[in-house]
């Protein structure tokens, strides 16, 4: 497996608020010391990665045509990754671009060698990382052009004509806490050279989502979302609530647009984010998730757009925004369809009832969809915890232990030797490791650290105790205040990432270990 190079994006180690990785014996908490030393004694240090291999937060995902073993997946926080044997190994093809938070990408449906991505997470968050435009690879993520739109900050979706590589239409949500213009709705039809705005609300409002008529993609529908949050608020999305979000129609190839609203619910019911996906069998068939504070849920379409109907007003499968917006048809029935929220829900009457589809181990709030055209029974998922693929309709899925693409706001060591780790992993906990095994090596000998996964961890002072994590004193922050933990305190999602990972560590063997060699 290809790690990043050193001075780049360490997509291949950890990436997020810190890069989680260690250097031969140098601890960070060291770092600030007011007694300096000379830069040559660190000449002979290198960076290597010590995980943890298990995926973060992850939005943007495709699967290429005709190719049904390959795979492109992002990071918001650890870049473009590739796969060329169904998810069981990925490898990294954007370290070295200057930004790391990838939301969006597409692959050309007519040239698989032609990949766009978009930078920035293209949530709503306090804690979120903002890319700097779009990006191009012309030999399928080998090597890449910065394109453009570099005020957009997220970019939410791209859409690439199935007959055309160079028409593309892009979705940008604009700046996360504030005003400006570069935002909505852009399309090109140089490959990217040149961007024109075509459709465009306000400076509060951004793009959310897009998708073509299956049958004419001179037909485009796109979501438009007008959404503010304060960095120092928790509630992501809405704490700011702004009018603006709704549904858009274009039949002449985004020259102009109309609003479809018959049926959904607008500014007056509090709408937010929506998903949209078409009935690749049938452009009639439309159906959208709606984020909204009356009339969220599931909404279908019979007549292409004006008309709808709520079909589902359950908010746990739709409506719950507004990152979990995905929704998916399959390719060869009309009647099923998928809603990514904090489980991946299948419906098979056109949305009238639901059952879970997939949920933990392995993620616990899904992002998007992606099924396969030509075989419904390739299905992939991203989420808060990477990207898991299926080739058979669900039965199984392939691993987010090797991934090593965590988003961790702060880190921290002990004195024991060897030294260990310990973080605040996004999503899925708090974990510790030793910084070096005794075979020189780093398995997945991660451990839970027992506090949430946004906390600062504290060693008491002179602390070189054994392996076990009880002895630790640790002081950890969450979304409702500050508290301090003992471990014998086991919190949240940190219990449940942990039992996953005992399972994890059962399943990967040796092959985890294979991918945490030192650089």
């Amino acid at each position: 497996m290809r790690i990043g190079v050193a001075g780049k994006w360490f997509s291949a180690g950890v990436v997020g608020a810190i890069i989680f990785c260690a250097s031969s014996c140098l601890s960070f908490s060291n770092v600030t010391s007011a007694q300096q030393f000379d830069q040559k004694l660190y000449s002979e240090m290198h960076w290597r990665c010590i995980g943890p291999f298990r995926g973060g937060r992850a939005v943007a995902v495709s699967g290429v045509p005709h190719q049904p073993n390959v795979f492109y997946m992002a990071a918001v926080n650890g870049g473009v990754w590739k796969t060329t044997d169904f998810g069981n190994t990925w490898n990294p093809i954007f370290d070295d671009q200057p930004t790391g938070s990838v939301g969006a990408l597409a692959v050309a449906p007519s040239d698989p060698s032609i990949i766009y991505v978009g930078s920035g997470e293209g949530l709503q968050r306090p804690d979120l990382a903002t890319g700097d435009g779009i990006y191009k690879s012309t030999d399928a993520g080998k090597t890449w052009t910065h394109l453009g739109l570099r005020d957009a900050q997220q970019i939410t979706a791209i859409l690439v004509d199935p007959k055309d590589p160079n028409r593309v239409f892009v979705a940008a949500e604009g700046h996360p806490y504030g005003p400006n213009a570069e935002r909505g709705v852009f399309r090109s039809t140089d490959g990217g050279q040149t961007f024109k705005k075509v459709l465009y609300k306000d400076e509060n409002t951004g793009a959310a989502d897009l998708v073509f008529d299956p049958t004419n993609p001179q037909t485009v529908y796109a979501v438009l979302w007008a959404a503010r949050v304060a960095p120092w608020e928790v509630r992501s999305g809405a704490s700011i609530y702004m009018a603006g979000s709704g549904l858009y129609k274009s039949t002449d190839g985004g020259d102009t647009w109309k609003p479809l609203t018959k049926g959904l619910p607008g500014a007056s019911e509090g709408l937010g984010r929506m998903g949209v996906a078409i009935a690749p069998s049938d452009a009639k068939r439309i159906y959208v998730s709606a984020e909204a504070t009356k009339g969220a849920g599931v909404y279908r379409s019979e007549d292409a757009g004006e008309t709808w109907k709520q079909v589902n007003g359950d908010r746990r499968i739709g409506g719950r925004g507004p990152g979990a917006m995905g929704i998916a048809v399959a390719p060869d029935n009309v009647d099923v369809i998928y809603v990514a929220n904090t489980t991946t829900w299948k419906s098979t009457d056109g949305g009238k009832t639901f059952v879970g589809f997939k949920g933990a181990p392995g993620g616990d709030d899904y992002q998007r969809i992606w099924i396969s055209a030509e075989n419904p029974q390739i299905i992939a998922l991203s989420s808060d915890q990477g990207t898991v693929i299926s080739v058979n309709g669900g039965a199984t899925w392939s691993s987010w232990y090797n991934q090593p693409t965590a988003q961790f706001y702060h880190v921290t060591t002990d004195n024991r030797f060897p030294y260990w780790v310990y973080g605040a992993q996004q999503e899925s906990g708090s974990v510790a490791t030793q910084s070096r095994s005794d075979t020189g090596e780093i398995t997945f000998r991660w451990r839970l650290a027992h506090a949430h996964e946004a906390g600062y961890r504290r060693i008491r002072e002179g602390y070189a105790g054994a392996d076990s994590p009880r002895r630790i004193s640790l002081h950890a922050h969450t979304a409702g205040g500050f508290f301090a933990a003992r471990a014998a305190h086991t919190l949240f999602r940190g219990q449940r990432a942990f039992q996953n990972d005992r399972c994890g560590q059962q399943l990967a063997g040796h092959q985890s270990r294979s991918y945490t060699r030192i650089l």
